[in-house]
């Protein structure tokens, strides 16, 4: 099954756009890759956002052994450049993920998509707070994913509804003006999912952010 993405520029490093279909199949496979992880007793809203980080991998790495897209990798967390001009690793990038066509097609060694996690609840102002600040804005400010049009973002529900933490990152992002920045559902998966848009240093290349909020 071939991985669409848009077609490379002529000079400079490739610039990554997944297919509307890629993303549904990550976002789906975040969602079964969940499940898995919860049936470990040590998933619950006392544990840290290491170790259910370490779950929801295996979860979804358990999840695309039955499933057709094979070409999927899920890596380990590793430390990462927000480009090739930085020598020391300013950033450690929670779940990568690599495609083997893309890999074939470009010899982009760097993860092909990125997902970034943080634990949240949308009555915690605190964590909302870190949601968008160590989070969200680590793809808008081109710390992960300098060369994709496309990220995604987990948040750990540690209490609410999966709807509640949107609207409390919501609240955050209007509470400092940041309006255009906001959470809206979104129909790229069948699963309830968010998405955002963000300019970037570059305006001709903005981001979308998918954000899947996974309740306990």
């Amino acid at each position: 099954m071939r991985i669409p993405y848009e077609t490379p520029p002529a000079l400079g490093r490739e610039f990554i756009e997944l297919a509307p279909e890629v993303v549904a199949v990550i976002l789906l496979t975040l969602a079964t890759g969940w499940r898995h992880a919860c049936a470990a007793e040590d998933v619950n809203a006392n544990a840290g956002e290491v170790l259910m980080t370490e779950r929801l991998r295996d979860g979804m790495r358990y999840a695309l052994k039955s499933s057709p897209w094979k070409q999927i990798m899920v890596l380990p967390g590793t430390e990462s450049r927000s480009n090739s001009s930085v020598i020391v690793p300013d950033g450690r990038t929670d779940i990568p993920l690599a495609f083997v066509e893309i890999f074939l097609r470009t010899q982009e060694h760097d993860p092909h998509a990125i997902i970034e996690c943080k634990r949240i609840a949308g009555s915690n102002t605190h964590l909302c707070r870190e949601y968008v600040v160590e989070g969200m804005d680590r793809f808008i400010q081109e710390k992960y994913g300098e060369n994709h049009a496309i990220g995604f973002m987990v948040g750990y529900v540690l209490s609410g509804a999966p709807s509640e933490s949107a609207e409390g990152v919501n609240a955050h992002l209007k509470r400092v003006s940041r309006d255009t920045d906001h959470l809206a559902p979104s129909s790229a998966s069948d699963t309830p999912t968010w998405e955002s848009q963000h300019a970037r240093s570059r305006p001709s290349k903005p981001i979308r952010l998918h954000h899947a909020f996974l309740g306990l």
